[in-house]
C-alpha cells in the first residue's frame, strides 16, 4: 500500500481578478497558506498559465513549476474540463457551451470541436512537459438529451452517440500514450460518461485503452443515489485522479434527484464543503488506500452556502486529516512466533 497523497486545491472555483487570485505567484501562495501542498491548474486560464507555451516550452514549465515550490506548492495535474467538453457537444447545447471556447470559434461547432481537441492535445503535452502522468477532463456529451427520453428513443441512437464519441477521443487517448500521460474522465450528469455502465460502454468502443481512466468524485455519485463505495471496489485499477467534495441528497415528496429545476440551495441533492456533506470520506479513503491509489487527494471546493476560502481552508485540514499514512509492519508483528517449514507442518500434524 502507498499513501495518499495531498491536501491539494483545484484552483478553477477560486482563480478571479483580485488578488490573490488573479496570478499565478500569488494564487500558490494563498494556497500554501491555506495549508495546500499541491495545486491542480485549469488551462483554460490565462490569469495562471499559458497553455500554448505550455505545450511548446519546457523552460517555461520549468519556471512555472518553479515560482510553485517557491511557495511550498507542486502541480498535481493540469485541467480542460471546459475544453473537453466542446470535444462533444450536442447541437441543443451549442449556444450555452459557446462560451466555453475562443471567441473566434464562437457560432461555428467544427470549428469549435478542432480547437477544443488540439486544447486537450496540448494540455497532454504541457504535462509531459511538468513531468506529471495524469490528466483532468469531461468527455462531453451527445447522448445526454436522451438520457431520460421521451417519447422513447429509436434503436441504435445511444450506440450511434458512443460510437462517435470513441472516434473523437481514440486519436487523443494515443496522442496521451504518447506522452505518458492518462486522462482521467470526471464521470459527472450533463457529460455522456455520467456512471459506472457509461464509462463501460465508451471503454469498450476505445478498446479498454490504457489511458482511458476515471476521475473519481463521489458527490456527483451521492446525487444519483449510486453506491459510491461500491464503485471503488468496481473501478480502482482504473481510478487515476480524486476530487474530494461533498453532496447531500435530501429527497422530499416535491422533489428528488432531478430538482425542480430549483437553484442549488432550493434543490434536494446539492453540494457542500467537506464535511457538511453525506459522503463517507473515511470509508473513501480507506478504499482507496486498500486498493493502493497513489494519486493526490484533490480537493474541489462548492458548495451552495459556504464563503469558498472558509471552505478551502478547512479542507486542507479535512484531507489531511483523512489521509492515511500506510503502516510499514502488521498490527500483530509482536506475537510472531518465528515457526519454520518443519514447525508448520508439526502444528498441522503432517510431520514425519
Amino acid at each position: 500500500m502507498r499513501t495518499i497523497k495531498g491536501p491539494a486545491l483545484f484552483l478553477a472555483q477560486f482563480a478571479g481578478d483580485a488578488a490573490p487570485f488573479n496570478d499565478w505567484k500569488s494564487i500558490t501562495g494563498w494556497a500554501a497558506d491555506c495549508g495546500y501542498a499541491g495545486v491542480q491548474v485549469p488551462s483554460w486560464d490565462a490569469r495562471l498559465f499559458d497553455l500554448a507555451t505550455a505545450a511548446s516550452s519546457k523552460d517555461y514549465c520549468d519556471t512555472f513549476k518553479g515560482v510553485a515550490a517557491e511557495n511550498g506548492v507542486v502541480v498535481t495535474e493540469l485541467s480542460t474540463h471546459l475544453q473537453g467538453q466542446l470535444v462533444a457537444v450536442h447541437p441543443a447545447y451549442d449556444a450555452a457551451f459557446d462560451g466555453f471556447a475562443a471567441p473566434g470559434m464562437r457560432g461555428n461547432p467544427r470549428a469549435r470541436q478542432d480547437w477544443a481537441v488540439e486544447q486537450v492535445r496540448m494540455a497532454l503535452t504541457a504535462s509531459r512537459n511538468l513531468g506529471i502522468t495524469a490528466h483532468a477532463t469531461f468527455s462531453g456529451a451527445l447522448a445526454w438529451p436522451y438520457v431520460y427520453p421521451w417519447p422513447q428513443r429509436p434503436a441504435g441512437l445511444v450506440e450511434a452517440a458512443f460510437d462517435e464519441l470513441a472516434k473523437r477521443w481514440r486519436p487523443i487517448l494515443d496522442h496521451a500514450g504518447e506522452m505518458g500521460v492518462d486522462v482521467c474522465y470526471e464521470i459527472h450528469p450533463g457529460e455522456d460518461l455520467h456512471d459506472g455502465v457509461t464509462y463501460e460502454m465508451f471503454l469498450d468502443r476505445v478498446g479498454n485503452h490504457a489511458r482511458a481512466k476515471m476521475l473519481y468524485d463521489p458527490s456527483h455519485y451521492v446525487l444519483q443515489a449510486l453506491d459510491y463505495l461500491d464503485n471503488i471496489d468496481i473501478y480502482h485499477e482504473r481510478i487515476g485522479m480524486f476530487h474530494v467534495k461533498d453532496a447531500e441528497f435530501n429527497p422530499t415528496g416535491r422533489q428528488g434527484v432531478y430538482g425542480g429545476y430549483q437553484s442549488w440551495i432550493d434543490r434536494a441533492g446539492r453540494f457542500r464543503s467537506l464535511g457538511d456533506g453525506h459522503v463517507d470520506f473515511s470509508a473513501v479513503f480507506s478504499k482507496l488506500t486498500q486498493y493502493d491509489f497513489d494519486g493526490w487527494a484533490v480537493v474541489e471546493w462548492e458548495c451552495a452556502m459556504k464563503h469558498p476560502e472558509d471552505g478551502a481552508r478547512e479542507g486542507a485540514a479535512f484531507v489531511r486529516d483523512h489521509i492515511i499514512r500506510v503502516t510499514e509492519r502488521a498490527f500483530d508483528d509482536f506475537a510472531e512466533s518465528g515457526a519454520d517449514d518443519a514447525a508448520n507442518r508439526r502444528m498441522l500434524g503432517i510431520g514425519g
